[in-house]
């Protein structure tokens, strides 16, 4: 029982998910963080959503069901690099898309690509080291509250900032319940995902 709390931990908190929670509090938390119209928010959350989540979990699980990877858990260092890389190309397409939509506010795009530099230095890293991508998410996810928090005094992260540390924690432990990852992988993974997006955030909000 406590391996099956511990996968769909794994699941549901995955890196993948992460972006959509970062603009889900900047569009809907925290409406000041950006000019976008009200009207258009939830169609620009859902193109997102398609882009960074829904199409790269396609993604895997074709890699999955056609023998490329393995596990979708990935715990192997070998069966991170392919499904690394396409996820990489397709942020990277989407920073672009939103870079080249010159009626959206640039801080769209300014957000999405330190989150696509974070998978993109992960992807490299993964080709001789298993950093921990669940847990650069979540530093990433710390540092959006964190940053949030300190530039627009009307949003008061201290609720949303527990809740970060308390399912970082509850993350972490489940990484390492698996096996997934060594101490080192969660501690450096969590350090470089909060500290790369709390540089990357605070001078997009600057």
């Amino acid at each position: 029982m406590r391996r099956i709390f511990s996968l769909i931990i794994s699941v549901v908190l995955q890196p993948l998910v992460i972006p959509s929670l970062v603009f889900g509090l900047a569009l809907f938390v925290v409406p000041e963080a950006t000019s976008i119209p009200d009207s258009f928010k939830k169609r620009l959350f859902y193109l997102i959503a398609l882009s960074t989540l829904v199409i790269p979990m396609i993604t895997i699980f074709g890699l999955r069901l056609s023998g490329t990877l393995k596990s979708i858990h990935m715990a192997e260092l070998k069966d991170r690099a392919v499904p690394f890389t396409v996820t990489s190309i397709y942020y990277i397409l989407t920073v672009y898309l939103l870079y080249q939509q010159r009626q959206f506010d640039p801080i769209l795009w300014q957000v999405l690509g330190i989150i696509t530099l974070a998978i993109v230095v992960l992807t490299i890293v993964t080709f001789f080291w298993k950093m921990s991508a669940h847990m650069i998410g979540m530093g990433g996810l710390i540092a959006a509250v964190v940053v949030l928090g300190l530039k627009f005094p009307t949003f008061k992260p201290l609720y949303s900032l527990l809740a970060s540390l308390v399912l970082t924690g509850l993350v972490g432990s489940v990484r390492l319940y698996l096996e997934a990852h060594k101490p080192i992988e969660i501690y450096v993974g969590l350090l470089f995902g909060f500290v790369l997006c709390y540089v990357g955030f605070s001078w997009i909000w600057a």
